[in-house]
């Protein structure tokens, strides 16, 4: 059984379990059990796509939920390329190895953690060079998330190293993959500005041992912002938010700390390079940029696969061999709630991890 999302032609999003039929591996594959798959932002994406929430709602049976949502005319243009196909959801996770082909016979029994779509079902057929054998004292749900979020987290520590920065701006800073850069800065001796939402998010950072935290919601968060920037020299950020004006203030910030000590007037701002990269869309309206610190500067986009690509095999597997050492610490992951396929297909659930708050990681467990 697979969770599946269709969106369709006349405006329907339609998410249901279906069967599914593998065959038997090859001599590269592997059949795996899957036991845990955790529900990330990139998740949602696919499962959700531009859908109005707001509509949801349930048909099929108690075995068998179907969720259906409707889709605004106006957004359809931009999936025109899934539309009216059954799409497999979840892009990593995490279950113990029940078939093995001829050359990767060496699986068979493992718990392994896995990368490569199609993660909210109950068996799940790959090939064994995207799964990761996990150490016998780490359990499925730290396996579950050791690529999404740790690969991420060091791809922007990456990132930064080879744009030639050194010390970073991170946004939603209290969510499982902030923690995680958190735990890396820390350990590198890498300065880094935490920037969250809320007193109880920053109480989760200072806990872990964040050293700059500033609260967005502050009165005076500007000058916060500013100070901290000073304190660190970050000239490169990192975006979850997407939509607002956080980006812009960023660039503000650092801006700021660029030209202090400047005698000479510069119509063009200073020199300093700053760079925001926008990397989730928690707030889904328009990036707005009010320019004010002149012209060295840029906002892009920012992938974790794209990176990977362009970091090439040695950095990749450097840092999948990081996450496996440090996955009970470094890259540890929690979660608010388990639960199975079928309770992903209640209304009043999909609610709750739609909602993408901090603190409120779900994970599913095929197997129940």
């Amino acid at each position: 059984m697979e969770l599946r999302s269709l969106a369709t032609s006349d405006g329907q999003l339609r998410l249901s379990l279906e069967t599914v039929t593998l065959d038997e591996p090859g001599a590269d594959e592997l059949v795996v059990r899957v036991e845990a798959t955790p529900i990330n932002p990139s998740d949602l994406g696919l499962l959700l796509g531009p859908a109005d929430v707001s509509t949801v709602r349930a048909e099929g049976t108690p075995e068998r939920p179907v969720l259906v949502a409707d889709i605004p005319q106006q957004r359809l243009a931009a999936i025109r390329t899934r539309l009216d196909q059954s799409l497999p959801v979840g892009n990593e996770g995490a279950g113990t190895v029940v078939k093995a082909g001829g050359n990767v016979q060496h699986f068979l029994g493992k718990k392994v953690g896995m990368l490569g779509g199609g993660m909210y079902a109950q068996l799940r057929k790959l090939r064994a060079q995207d799964c990761i054998v996990l150490p016998d004292d780490v359990d499925v749900a730290d396996g579950a998330s050791m690529f999404v979020n740790p690969l991420t987290a060091l791809g922007f520590t990456e990132t930064m190293k080879a744009e030639g920065h050194r010390a970073i701006v991170h946004t939603a800073a209290a969510s499982n993959l902030g923690q995680m850069l958190n735990r890396i800065c820390l350990a590198d001796g890498i300065g880094l500005v935490n920037i969250v939402r809320s007193n109880a998010q920053a109480a989760i950072l200072l806990d872990i041992g964040a050293r700059h935290i500033v609260d967005s919601t502050s009165p005076d968060f500007q000058a916060e912002l500013t100070e901290a920037i000073a304190d660190t020299g970050a000239t490169i950020g990192f975006d979850a938010i997407g939509g607002g004006k956080l980006a812009g203030q960023i660039l503000q910030a650092m801006e700021t700390v660029a030209s202090r000590g400047v005698t000479t007037y510069n119509r063009y701002g200073s020199d300093a390079f700053k760079q925001v990269y926008i990397y989730g869309s928690l707030d889904t309206g328009p990036t707005v940029i009010n320019r004010t610190f002149g012209f060295a500067w840029n906002v892009g986009g920012w992938l974790l696969f794209p990176f990977l690509q362009k970091a090439g095999q040695e950095v990749a597997a450097r840092m999948r061999q990081r996450v496996v050492d440090e996955l009970g610490t470094t890259f540890a992951s929690h979660y608010t709630k388990t639960i199975s396929l079928v309770d992903a297909l209640q209304p009043e659930i999909l609610a709750a991890y739609e909602r993408k708050s901090t603190g409120e990681k779900y994970l599913i467990d095929p197997s129940l």
